[in-house]
């Protein structure tokens, strides 16, 4: 289990920062004005306090070039990262919250 209860909402450089200190990142993209992005938020809590890893929220702001570095297509889009590397992504639209962990535990079984 995580010892974060929460996610932890970051800008792009500090990601990147997260990304090379943790061993496990799930990181949500979202934007504002995202209405599936508000209905993902308590989903994204569950997870961080199961999830051995890290969970952030990532707004890319005003850099929406971000989206298309990290291969976002659209938001709530998802990317795990393990040991500093882009590991995984996923962009379905809001994602139930045992798709979610698996994918964030990198379970490709369980999250497909």
């Amino acid at each position: 289990m995580s010892t974060e209860s929460k996610p932890r909402r970051v800008t792009v450089p500090e990601l990147r920062e997260l990304v090379e200190a943790e061993p496990l990142v799930l990181a949500e993209f979202y934007t504002r004005s995202c209405p599936a992005c508000d209905a993902q938020e308590p989903i994204l809590g569950g997870v961080a306090r199961e999830l051995d890893g890290v969970v952030a929220m990532v707004d890319p702001g005003e850099d929406l070039s971000a989206l298309e570095t990290f291969g976002i297509r659209s938001t709530p889009g998802f990317v795990r990262f393990e040991e500093g590397a882009q590991a995984g992504t996923l962009a379905d639209g809001v994602v139930a919250a045992d798709r979610l962990l698996a994918f964030a535990r990198g379970d490709a079984a369980d999250a497909a």
